[in-house]
């Protein structure tokens, strides 16, 4: 099973203070709308996204179909067929993607409460 690219998505209460703090630790804005409340920021290789009021709490994010500067990957295990995987390996799963082909994602959650988004943008 081929997840895609890892980033970690942070549930923020301030946004700017966020991205001023990670800024000092190194991080720049690779994409995103400060508008919008959300931000990914990257040092080198490692990808943050800073969400303020999006989610409850901390999750780990996958990407299927990108690389880890968020470019398209020519092969890619499909979001429904990881869907289709865990659900065969009898997880269960918090929300399921829909429709047949595009952009579309699923969450699960480990057995220590940690949520997972698999989020495909293609």
């Amino acid at each position: 099973m081929k997840l895609g690219t890892f980033s970690l998505s942070l549930s923020v209460k301030d946004l700017a203070a966020s991205k001023a703090f990670y800024e000092t630790l190194g991080f720049t804005k690779f994409h995103g709308d400060e508008n919008q409340n959300w931000l990914i920021m990257k040092n080198e290789d490692t990808a943050i996204g800073l969400f303020q009021g999006m989610f409850p709490k901390n999750m780990m994010t996958f990407n299927p179909g990108w690389d880890s500067n968020a470019q398209p990957l020519e092969e890619f295990d499909d979001v429904r067929d990881i869907q289709k995987l865990l659900k065969d390996a009898d997880i269960a799963l918090d929300s399921e993607a829909e429709g047949d082909s595009g952009p579309a994602s699923i969450m699960v959650t480990d057995p220590d409460g940690n949520p997972i988004l698999i989020d495909q943008h293609r």
